[in-house]
């Protein structure tokens, strides 16, 4: 039962990075199956140690990331991609978090947008972590809303290199429209409850 508002940002042309709010691992699929396009992305070192698990979803367009580090071979790999006009699906705030409230977010987001010149697309879902939470192997039924905002443009596209404050600036107006379009899908999940 699944309900996606602003779907056709997800197919916004040319290098993309669609970045959702992390509540549960069914975030990933349930962004997958809302996208008519094909995207990369990074994935935790831990789900690769499993060698058919490393298989299916390296086939599927999964990276392995090195978490709590600045992992600079993904970040070279991912760069690669969007130079390509790939889409990445990245979660600015790293791991799982709980609640209503998007935390503090990594500036890794910002540094590919910057580097790839890709606008970022943020993606705000409800219901997954009331379905799916942490330490469960099946998800229950539940109402799961998805609001897709619309495309940030990405920082310093006039090829010069962009600044750290830039890139701060640019990491808190991913932080807000994360905020937004996650209380929107919060907003419109409660209604269907």
């Amino acid at each position: 039962r699944v309900e996606v508002v602003g779907a056709h940002h997800l197919d916004t042309p040319g290098s993309v990075i669609i970045a959702p709010v992390h509540r549960s691992n069914l975030d990933s699929p349930l962004v997958a199956a809302a996208c008519n396009r094909r995207f990369r992305v990074l994935a935790k070192q831990s789900l690769f140690a499993n060698r058919p698990v490393s298989w299916f979803i390296a086939a599927l367009g999964a990276y392995p990331v090195e978490r709590g580090t600045a992992d600079r071979e993904a970040m070279r790999v991912m760069r690669g991609f969007l130079e390509r006009g790939d889409a990445l699906l990245v979660f600015p705030e790293g791991t799982r978090q709980s609640g209503d409230q998007i935390g503090e977010i990594f500036d890794g987001t910002a540094f590919l947008a910057s580097k790839g010149k890709a606008k970022v697309v943020p993606v705000g879902i409800a219901g997954t972590e009331e379905s799916m939470p942490t330490g469960t192997r099946f998800p229950r039924r539940t109402p799961v809303v998805i609001v897709v905002g619309e495309p940030l443009d990405p920082p310093g596209v006039d090829g010069k290199r962009v600044p750290r404050s830039a890139l701060a600036d640019y990491t808190d107006q991913i932080r807000d429209s994360l905020q937004m379009v996650l209380d929107e899908a919060n907003q419109r999940s409660r209604a269907r409850s």
